[in-house]
């Protein structure tokens, strides 16, 4: 399931029309199915993280499934199709960071004494120091570490967290962080600014008795790239800066703290000059498509992701366990699993009007970048695509419980799902109606695809290192999946294909870094854009995969396919500039923005929603 900063998934849950029941010779068995989600999640495969070598060879098994079970490969004897993706970010070896005051100066000691970020940007950059704070413009709170500041062109020196963080009665909710806290939206802050660069320190005074540890890099949530320098150094060089100048960091952190009042200010003839150096690269990892063909050229799409997390690392929801692999058997070798039994079972069927398309994508949990490439550079046509079934965490029901999202984006669906899901024991909730969610059927929606979201809900080992397969309910999964292929076989066997439905869900947002489901962030405040962005790789800003009918993105001209570049006069090239860009404005704020829409700039002016 993909990752996101702030959990919020969709409870969406479809059950389909009953048909008769039919016998199959091949009818998925919890033995078959457990074997399959055992060897995915297994010790060798050490989380299955995009791009790995464990990926590729879980990708291997996959095809070799798919080739057993009688598909036919869509790219001439090749079940494997090909996508580039970027991987995480790596230290190089030109990392410096050196400071001049007066007579005075200094050379960090690399990884001891600083280091940079997994998210920053490379290269070099000199400058005046500004101390700005936390870094938090939070009008929300009417509190503005820059306000009257002037850091354009200059480095700012940083406090992380935020104000009054024990305090329990504080604006910024105390002991829970708010987004201001995240880093990177103290990046997105500065650079909006026109800092050249950050330097992070521990806030000592919230964290007495606590070492002054240098983040772990690689840990950290981000975009690939903040379009700054973000490096982070031990307190006490910077107390040392502020005591040269007749400041004392306790006491600079107290008066913030009292009324929230910020204490920022320029340190005189303080200048940093840090070379950073943080390495990506573009790799090659993997689709796996197999398809049954049928009479006609239409087909339905069933699919899974087979990726997770591989060591975790900045996507784990148990940090201390970062380093350590998660396996991912419910998210999703269950769902992976399910794709081959469903393969199996179908294709030891008759030929039948439409063919089946059996995917299992790459890259969901960085995005749903497998999904996207795909539906972006189809194999067969996305027009004679008739619905796409989705399943993703399917292995852990509990009191029968099913959740089945988008019985509203296909004409036809409700009935589907009421004619069928009688026939089996399962509490089936049909709330999310819209197809739009955190998993892979996204990307189809955003195609005028109508689909069906199967999932059996959150748990405590999600995302965790306990995600194990020992924890897998085969048999529930296999009568989740008897009724998988009874709705399956009905959009498959003919009928009237079903017309796709753009439903118009409650007003959520946009989307947050790193979810799906347009969600809002927070503690409720923020304006309501409408946008749902493609998570595709665009070299420079946020392209959007759809625009929400009636949005106020959608009032304004906005389109699907538009890339937008500038958001109220700041440029925005990533998605996380545009969601600290957007929880900066206040509903009915009018805002212009800049769009790239083919080779053309399109400006219009947004009047903000509320959430």
């Amino acid at each position: 399931m993909l990752r996101r900063s702030a959990l919020t998934l969709l409870s969406a849950f479809l059950v389909l029309p009953a048909l008769p029941a039919k016998r199959h010779e091949h009818r998925p068995s919890p033995q078959s199915y457990i074997e399959h989600v055992k060897y995915l999640s297994s010790d060798e495969m050490r989380g299955r993280a995009t791009a790995s070598p464990e990926l590729e060879k879980a990708a291997r098994y996959i095809a070799r499934q798919f080739k057993t079970a009688g598909l036919q490969p869509l790219q001439g004897k090749d079940y494997l199709l090909p996508f580039p993706v970027t991987t995480n970010a790596e230290l190089g070896k030109q990392n410096r960071l050196e400071w001049r005051m007066g007579d005075r100066s200094g050379r960090l000691d690399f990884e001891r004494e600083f280091i940079p970020f997994n998210f920053s940007s490379s290269g070099r950059v000199e400058g005046e120091v500004v101390f700005a704070g936390y870094g938090i413009t939070a009008r929300e709170y009417n509190y503005d570490d820059y306000a009257g500041l002037d850091v354009k062109g200059k480095i700012v020196l940083l406090l992380r967290h935020e104000p009054q963080e024990f305090d329990e009665k504080s604006v910024f909710s105390g002991r829970i962080y708010t987004e201001h806290s995240q880093f990177f939206s103290k990046a997105a802050n500065a650079k909006s600014r026109g800092a050249a660069g950050v330097v992070l320190i521990n806030d000592r005074p919230n964290h007495r008795g606590e070492a002054d540890d240098l983040e772990k890099f690689g840990k950290t949530v981000g975009p690939a790239n903040a379009g700054l320098p973000f490096v982070q150094m031990k307190a006490g060089t910077a107390e040392d800066w502020l005591a040269a100048i007749g400041k004392n960091l306790d006491e600079v952190h107290t008066a913030i703290d009292r009324d929230l009042a910020p204490q920022s200010f320029a340190i005189p003839g303080l200048r940093i000059a840090m070379q950073v150096d943080v390495a990506r690269a573009m790799k090659t990892t993997h689709n796996v498509a197999g398809y049954l063909p049928g009479t006609t050229n239409e087909y339905i799409v069933i699919g899974a992701h087979y990726d997770h997390l591989g060591l975790g690392e900045q996507f784990s929801m148990a940090p201390a366990m970062a380093g350590t692999p998660h396996p991912g058997a419910d998210d999703n070798a269950s769902g992976t699993a399910g794709v081959i039994e469903l393969a199996r079972r179908m294709a030891s069927e008759p030929k039948r009007q439409r063919g089946v398309l059996f995917l299992a994508f790459a890259g969901e949990e960085l995005g749903l970048l497998g999904s996207s490439h795909y539906v972006n550079n189809p194999k067969l046509a996305m027009q004679t695509c008739v619905a796409m079934i989705n399943m993703d965490m399917i292995g852990r029901i509990r009191e029968g419980k099913v959740y089945i999202g988008g019985a509203g984006s296909g004409e036809g669906f409700k009935d589907l799902l009421a004619r069928i899901t009688p026939r089996y024991p399962l509490n089936v909730d049909l709330s999310d109606t819209t197809g739009y969610g955190s998993s892979d059927h996204t990307s189809f929606t955003t195609k005028e695809v109508p689909v069906l979201f199967f999932f059996s809900g959150l748990h405590a080992d999600y995302h965790k290192p306990s995600d194990t397969w020992e924890k897998i309910d085969a048999e529930g999964a296999i009568r989740l999946l008897d009724l998988v292929a009874d709705v399956a076989s009905e959009l498959r066997d003919g009928g009237d294909r079903p017309k796709f439905v753009r439903v118009t869900p409650p007003a959520h947002g946009h989307t947050s870094a790193g979810s799906a489901t347009g969600s809002s962030t927070g503690s409720g405040y923020g304006a309501y854009f409408g946008s749902i962005p493609d998570f595709g790789e665009v070299p420079n800003g946020v392209k959007f995969a759809d625009v929400r009918e009636g949005s106020p993105a959608a009032v304004a001209g906005l389109r699907k396919g538009d890339i937008l570049t500038e958001f109220n006069g700041k440029p925005i090239a990533n998605l996380y500039d545009f969601t600290y860009a957007l929880r900066s404005h206040q509903p009915g704020e009018e805002v212009p923005v800049k769009v790239l829409r083919g080779d053309d700039t399109v400006e219009v002016v947004v009047v903000l929603g509320k959430r």
